[in-house]
């Protein structure tokens, strides 16, 4: 998931008492130096790396397959060797595999800034997922466990990574959040983090995959991109999931429309599916054809004019503005041609006293306050957050063992306020990665990078994605290296759990694609 930007542990040491258990009397306790004793209590309070490890089986497609679950903590240090920060992933890999140095390794991850690697583990890739109900509230518990006939296990190993400050991962000892809290320092701590486990593990030699979410993919191309030119660290794939990777095609600002154009085909999906066109065509996709072509053309033309659009010029725009999205002419008039995206969403279904979802527009929820200019909450989150919690937290502490004295921070709300969007020079809420894309991809062309897009997923709109990919003026043969792959649902594709098997078949596919041999015979 991605944070809406501008909207708005400690370690119980126990002493127990040892009883005497015998009639004679006890030595004399020898006497101990006050350094010694310092030492001695300044060992026990280092932070240590904690491991569990537990075996299983899943079954998959004609594949019955043993691997093993590996939750563990693993301290990232500063350069005088101290503890400061300890990040938490929950790895798996095949128990029958004679060389894993040849396998696939996949590091997953979900984005906010803030939020844990609890919805892609429990809701797609992970041997186990969680059941919740597609386009309504799953509500209270208790919910359901199931094996995942959608793992990627018979791809791929897979670490699911929780970055500092989410799930159980921390900053400790003389660490600071403002070290993590930032593109370029998640950046290097991932880069740290998947050193050090290639290393521990022998995956030096693997092919390496990067699956991120939302936030997740902008992380992952800068990953991808620092991984290959400060670490000698290649990547086979790259799988964005819910893309965005400049912010300013999700984010309207004065002088900045594009975030305008961008959402228009994603408003009409929304406006398709509450069936409140016009004219409501019978099929989806030729509606987003047409919604793509005139979005690109006619309204992109009036905005750029900006003020000097005069009035007779607004209102056959606003006519068929209203026409791909539903809303009233007159208030779309009365918007200046610019409906953002809070306004949509209180706006589509008013009459009917709902709110539609933010990163489901499929979902929906009643609307507080029928006179509000801006939806207030979202239904595709609420919806779903208490299972996904519940699921985690009896999965992590109960199934594999790995039960910290720690809150799961599923999606930790005091990241994204303090979060630090500079990035090579780029201004605060305006990051982009589309440089680092462009690099990686030329210092590395047997990469392969493919995007995944929800059709109703209005908080990182599949139009924006496209405008993205079609300008980075890359040579013809690294632009066919990026592939797009669409879905009938939202921002979390695996909600919709008839297009989860599509989204696990593409990736797979993404997986084969980038691990093919290199034939020796050609020179």
């Amino acid at each position: 998931m991605i944070m809406r930007i501008r909207g708005s542990y400690v370690a119980v040491a126990l002493a127990f008492a040892i009883p005497v258990l015998f009639a004679q009397e006890a030595p004399a306790p020898q006497p101990t130096s006050a350094k010694a004793a310092e030492t001695k209590s300044s060992e026990a309070a280092q932070p240590k790396d904690e491991t569990s490890t537990t075996d299983h089986m899943i079954r998959l497609g004609t594949q019955t397959i043993a691997y093993k679950a590996t939750a563990s903590t693993t301290l990232l240090k500063n350069d005088k060797d101290e503890p400061v920060a300890s990040i938490f992933s929950v790895a798996y890999t095949r128990s029958d595999i004679k060389e894993p140095s040849q396998r696939a390794l996949a590091f997953i991850y979900n984005g906010g800034p803030g939020n844990a690697s609890v919805w892609l583990h429990m809701g797609a890739f992970g041997p186990r997922r969680v059941v919740t109900q597609d386009a309504a509230p799953t509500g209270s518990g208790p919910y359901e466990l199931i094996d995942n006939a959608n793992c990627l296990l018979d791809k791929s190993d897979l670490v699911f990574i929780d970055p500092v400050g989410t799930g159980f991962s921390r900053v400790v000892g003389k660490g600071d959040g403002k070290d993590y809290w930032g593109v370029d320092q998640d950046v290097n701590s991932l880069a740290d983090f998947i050193g050090i486990y290639i290393s521990r593990n022998g995956r030096w030699n693997s092919p390496k995959f990067l699956i991120g979410e939302s936030y997740g993919t902008l992380r992952s191309v800068a990953l991808a991109n620092y991984l290959q030119s400060q670490r000698g660290i290649y990547v086979n794939g790259i799988a964005l999931i819910s893309t965005v990777l400049d912010m300013g095609t999700v984010e309207p600002d004065l002088g900045d429309d594009r975030s305008y154009i961008f959402h228009m085909p994603s408003y009409a999906a929304a406006a398709w599916y509450y069936k409140t066109l016009k004219n409501r065509p019978s099929s989806l996709t030729a509606l987003l054809k047409d919604a793509r072509q005139w979005a690109a053309t006619d309204y992109a033309e009036a905005l750029m004019k900006g003020d000097a659009l005069t009035e007779a010029e607004k209102s056959p725009i606003a006519k068929r503005l209203s026409d791909f999205t539903g809303l009233d002419e007159d208030y779309i008039l009365k918007a200046n041609l610019r409906v953002d995206l809070g306004q949509f969403r209180a706006e589509l279904q008013r009459k009917q006293g709902i709110t539609v979802g933010r990163y489901d527009a499929r979902y929906s929820g009643p609307a507080y306050d029928l006179l509000a200019e801006y939806a207030e909450g979202d239904a595709s989150f609420y919806g779903v957050d208490g299972a996904f919690t519940a699921a985690i937290n009896s999965y992590l502490r109960q199934d594999l063992k790995f039960d910290p004295n720690l809150t799961y921070e599923t999606q930790n709300g005091d990241i994204g306020p303090k979060w630090d969007w500079k990035h090579k020079g780029t201004n605060p809420f305006r990051v982009s990665v589309d440089s680092d894309l462009v690099e990686a991809l030329i210092s590395n062309p047997r990469l392969q990078v493919q995007t995944e897009n929800g059709l109703f997923d209005l908080a990182t709109p599949f139009f924006g994605t496209e405008f993205t990919m079609d300008h980075l003026h890359l040579p013809a043969t690294l632009r066919s290296h990026i592939t797009f792959k669409y879905y009938g649902s939202g921002h979390m594709i695996y909600l919709n759990a008839r297009e989860l098997p599509k989204l696990k078949d593409n990736i797979a596919g993404l997986i084969d694609a980038a691990t093919k041999p290199l034939d020796s015979t050609k020179e």
